[in-house]
């Protein structure tokens, strides 16, 4: 007949509650160097360090990059959608959170690939999020404009989170803001980064510069019943955004030399 220790030391490192204790640590720990092992191969390439997200290489900081994270697992959304991405930092930072809510979640990524070529072979874009250990990001090279075309757009509901990370004008982040305004989930939230400041970019070449103004947007979203805002001025900032406007009237109002019927007609 076997032996059964009775000790008090032996009864207490056996009982449910300590073993369910060690579990959780056990997990904890797992998931931590998980998230370790993502954020090094994710700065294994400098180029995820750009952008103004407030990276940081030495210390393997995130910067916006927790942000984005904890909102991934916070809203626990079917779908994020992220417009724009020079490396795909933040579509993999949500992609990686939705993964780890183990709930099927995904991230929809529009990138028309005007930058350069990066985003044009659909093959090479999948083994780039594979070789971070992503495969629930579904890559459109698309403008916002192409993408409300097509079926699946149609097909997007109940969004949690949208980046809006594409072309920086305010007249293009009006757009990006109320094409996807009716496909969110009850719980949701917009992003715009580089909203802190106007200035000059080149980042389509110094011969196709232009002016980031999504500022002056965030101004009239500041000033519009039913939004609440929040600017966290890191790296290049990023404006948070929830609630449902009560009208679209001051949002919809030419900006500075924009044409009245470039304005998108659009109900709140």
């Amino acid at each position: 007949m076997e032996e059964v220790d009775f000790s008090p030391v032996s009864m207490y490192l056996t009982s449910p509650a300590v073993r369910d204790r060690s579990q959780s640590r056990y997990c904890f720990f797992t998931k931590n160097n998980q998230m370790k092992d993502f954020i090094n191969r994710l700065f294994s390439d400098p180029e995820m360090l750009r952008m103004g997200h407030a990276q940081q290489l030495e210390n393997h900081n995130l910067g916006l990059g927790w942000i984005y994270y904890a909102l991934g697992r916070l809203f626990r959304s079917e779908r994020a959608v992220v417009i724009g991405s020079y490396r795909g930092f933040v579509p993999a930072v949500f992609a990686k959170s939705l993964q780890d809510n183990n709930e099927g979640g995904e991230v929809v990524f529009i990138d028309p690939s005007y930058v350069d070529n990066f985003w044009e072979d659909s093959d090479k874009v999948r083994q780039h999020f594979a070789d971070l250990g992503l495969s629930n990001i579904s890559h459109y090279r698309n403008t916002t404009q192409e993408f409300v075309k097509t079926g699946a757009y149609r097909a997007l509901s109940n969004i949690g989170v949208v980046m809006v990370d594409g072309y920086h004008s305010a007249e293009q982040a009006r757009f990006d803001y109320l094409s996807f305004m009716e496909k969110m989930a009850e719980e949701s939230m917009f992003l715009f980064h580089d909203s802190v400041q106007q200035r000059t970019s080149t980042v389509y070449g110094d011969d196709r510069s232009y002016e980031h103004t999504v500022c002056q947007l965030m101004d009239r979203m500041q000033e519009t019943p039913g939004l609440e805002t929040i600017t966290l001025p890191f790296g290049s900032g990023v404006t948070l955004v929830t609630g449902r406007p009560d009208t679209l009237e001051y949002i919809n109002k030419p900006f500075e030399n924009e044409a009245p019927e470039q304005v998108i007609s659009t109900t709140a």
